[in-house]
């Protein structure tokens, strides 16, 4: 039997009319989340690991819609493009 998985590019979702939830409120829901799964035990390093999950899917997401055009993205990110290509080797998406 073949295998036909496909993977699709990333697209992001723009939100309809039935979806008002903003991106601080779905940060919102995952740290409480995360702190409520953690039962009290001790965590250290929060910032980072918050940074690091989101910024993987801003920079693609990002590329997609400036289809890849790296000029583009770091206008649309606010960064240089020095930085952005840092940041899109340190994620694996260059």
């Amino acid at each position: 039997m073949e295998n036909n998985i496909h993977t699709q590019p990333f697209t992001p979702e723009l939100p309809t009319e039935s979806s008002h939830r903003t991106l601080r409120d779905s940060v919102e829901t995952s740290l409480s989340d995360y702190f409520h799964q953690l039962d009290g035990q001790p965590v250290t390093d929060v910032y980072q690991m918050v940074l690091s999950e989101i910024e993987a899917p801003l920079f693609e997401a990002v590329m997609t819609y400036t289809k890849d055009n790296q000029t583009k993205a770091s206008e649309v990110l606010g960064l240089n493009r020095g930085t952005l290509r840092k940041k899109l080797k340190q994620y694996g998406l260059l």
